[in-house]
């Protein structure tokens, strides 16, 4: 028969502290009950936030569950699907703008009906600043769309967490022209309740990019903050054009887009 000899909490506590996070909530915590009632406290997670540099970003609004938000940090990640085009289109909604029809992702020929000679993919001309990009949407002569709708339940951010602790909802979206024709950019990012109704948007002005422009890439970027309760979903939507209506795809190239649930302040 297996003896326990007891140990205090705080030694156990540290001994947690040094194992894999996953292990302690599957293994240890069902050890006994000693084990349970240190690996379900509050002190343990917050310690191992403290340890791993996450740190509140909004110190007025502390975590219910210091757990849950270890967990969230250490899965943040980008919540839109293909995001650089190594999939072609798959996991957007193309959007058409000019006959207001759609279709999802797939592969297009050369018709008009979804933005000229509609979205494509190829390979980036200018070195992006992340050299592992190597891929681009790019757009055509009429004004194309396409948008990603994301449920922040389904990604694993219950409506409790997202009401109490409202963390930081940064997006992210990489640009640039084709410098033989000038083109335009637009984005639109809205956080959306239960009905699918906005509770805030991001909508900048278009940036119209002119013939011979530099073809170095830019970033635009958004952080969705103290928003409120009430937020279920985002929904991020992305296009534009060549403004001298070529055949082919000469308008904007778009790449590494973005949205991440951020609970910790940026290490």
């Amino acid at each position: 028969m297996v003896k326990f000899f007891p140990i205090s909490l705080e030694i156990l506590e540290e001994i947690f502290l040094n194992l894999p996070p996953g292990e302690v909530v599957r293994v240890c915590r069902v050890v006994c009950h000693q084990w349970k009632e240190v690996v379900d406290s509050k002190s343990l997670w917050k310690e191992r936030c403290r340890r791993e540099g996450y740190q509140l970003s909004d110190t007025s609004r502390n975590p219910e569950d210091w757990r849950l938000f270890y967990f969230l940090c250490k899965q943040r990640r980008n919540l839109l699907k293909n995001p650089r085009g190594e999939e072609e289109l798959s996991g957007w909604l193309i959007l058409n703008n000019d006959y207001r029809c759609f279709r999802y992702g797939g592969r297009f020929g050369g018709l008009d009906g979804f933005g000229g000679n509609r979205w494509a993919v190829h390979g980036i001309r200018e070195p992006h600043p992340d050299e592992t990009i190597q891929k681009n949407f790019v757009t055509s002569y009429t004004m194309a769309k396409k948008s990603q709708l994301i449920d922040l339940e389904k990604e694993g951010y219950s409506p409790s967490f997202m009401d109490h602790f409202q963390p930081d909802i940064r997006i992210s979206d990489w640009y640039a022209p084709t410098g033989d024709c000038g083109c335009i950019y637009e984005i639109r990012v809205e956080l959306l309740n239960e009905k699918k109704r906005p509770i805030q948007t991001f909508a900048p002005e278009i940036v119209e990019l002119k013939y011979g422009s530099d073809e170095r890439w830019n970033e635009m970027a958004h952080v969705f903050k103290n928003y409120g309760p009430g937020v279920r979903y985002v929904i991020f939507t992305h296009g534009g054009r060549d403004t001298q209506f070529w055949a082919g795809w000469y308008g904007i190239r778009l790449t590494e887009s973005c949205v991440e649930i951020c609970p910790a302040a940026d290490k």
